[in-house]
């Protein structure tokens, strides 16, 4: 099992990083707004599926990793903590936009919308990141089985990761409703966010633990 600091660590992470705009938030929010939070939901499904694919890819290869080359650790941490920056630069750069602002799209079947869902998921290069280079750096091998505890750091991730997707998936439209008439909340919400991941970049940036 993870350490308990590490645990929360990470989902601090993954809770700073589901609430960055980025392909899966904007799908669902235009797919909600457009077709009801019920489209929402469906599609949220197959991002969820997404999620377990990428988890298992990384469980066995990160495992792998650890006992072929533990000095890879630093080259992940700090890709990781570059990415976060670029993230954070995406959300308050000038001209930037919120995910709410959203485009209109054709209704789609049931099918079709869990097929997009997971096909967002797949294509999207933050969450390639979330395993790849960031979730390592919360494994230490002194601490029991590295397959165990990126199982348990995956299913962390995904549990926030769908719990705050649902929850945005229903309210979208009331969402996107307040800060249309409010544009002052929607750039503290997109400067709020860029605060919250140039502070984890940093962090993670000179934390050499590993």
């Amino acid at each position: 099992m993870p350490e308990t600091a590490s645990l929360i660590g990470f989902a601090l992470v993954a809770l700073g990083m589901v609430l960055t705009p980025g392909p899966n938030m904007v799908y669902l929010v235009s797919r909600s707004i457009s077709q009801g939070p019920l489209a929402g939901l469906i599609s949220l499904g197959g991002v969820a599926l997404g999620f377990v694919f990428y988890m298992l890819a990384a469980a066995f290869g990160i495992t792998a990793l650890v006992f072929a080359v533990p000095f890879a650790y630093d080259a992940l941490r700090l890709a990781g903590a570059a990415y976060l920056l670029w993230l954070a630069w995406q959300a308050v750069r000038p001209g930037g936009r919120s995910p709410f602002q959203v485009k209109d799209l054709p209704v789609d079947g049931p099918r079709k919308l869990f097929l997009m869902g997971l096909l967002t998921n797949l294509l999207n290069p933050k969450i390639a990141m979330v395993y790849l280079s960031l979730l390592p750096q919360f494994i230490d091998p002194a601490a029991g089985s590295v397959l165990t505890q990126t199982l348990v750091l995956g299913f962390t991730q995904i549990a926030i990761s769908v719990s705050v997707n649902a929850m945005i998936a229903i309210a979208a439209g009331s969402i996107a409703l307040f800060l249309i008439r409010r544009p002052f909340w929607m750039t503290v919400q997109r400067w709020l966010m860029g605060t919250v991941l140039g502070g984890l970049a940093v962090n993670m940036a000179l934390d050499a633990r590993r």
